[in-house]
């Protein structure tokens, strides 16, 4: 069994395809994809570090996998994990939620007891709201992704975030970088 368990919901795929490439850069001894569809709140247990990966739909709904699942997360003890977040969303179609679905992810996190990293700046992105931003308004609350207007940078800001990722879970490795 590998250290990190990523989970995902995603329902046309650009938030799969993300998630396997995250698995790529760290490798799949170190990460175990699990759709988010398929699992229980058990599988959570496995695992002292998570990341979870969420896109925001329309008017800053959730991903129909991850409201399905929404009372189950709510209900997992978080306090001995670590836990990154990705989202994805359009900053150009519906920058007044971009990124919501990520920001109430984090809520529920906290109130859960987990340690969260992978904050990720601001700068770049152009959206008008979100609840995904940080108490600083700077950063996002995990990785921004928007697989609609800025396809061309995802592989650089992944291979950014998950080097940054595997410091702060502790991990002394070099993930890989891929231009994927």
């Amino acid at each position: 069994m590998a250290t990190i368990g990523l989970f995902f919901g995603s329902d046309e795929g650009n938030t799969e395809g993300v998630a396997q490439r995250i698995q790529q850069r760290f490798g799949e001894e170190l990460v175990d994809v699990h759709d988010i569809a398929d699992v229980t709140q058990l599988e959570f247990a496995d695992y002292p570090l998570i990341i979870l990966g969420i896109p925001t739909w329309d008017f800053g709904q959730i991903q129909s996998d991850w409201e399905e699942f929404w009372e189950d997360v709510s209900a997992i003890d978080f306090d001995d994990k670590t836990v990154a977040l990705f989202g994805l969303g359009d900053q150009f179609g519906y920058g007044d939620y971009f990124l919501d679905a990520m920001g109430m992810l984090y809520d529920v996190l906290v109130a859960q007891g987990a340690t969260v990293v992978g904050f990720w700046p601001t700068e770049g992105y152009d959206f008008d709201a979100s609840k995904a931003l940080s108490s600083d308004g700077k950063h996002f609350v995990g990785l921004a992704i928007d697989e609609d207007q800025q396809e061309e940078q995802t592989a650089s800001r992944l291979n950014q975030w998950c080097q940054q990722v595997a410091g702060e879970f502790g991990l002394s490795i070099e993930t890989q970088v891929l231009d994927d």
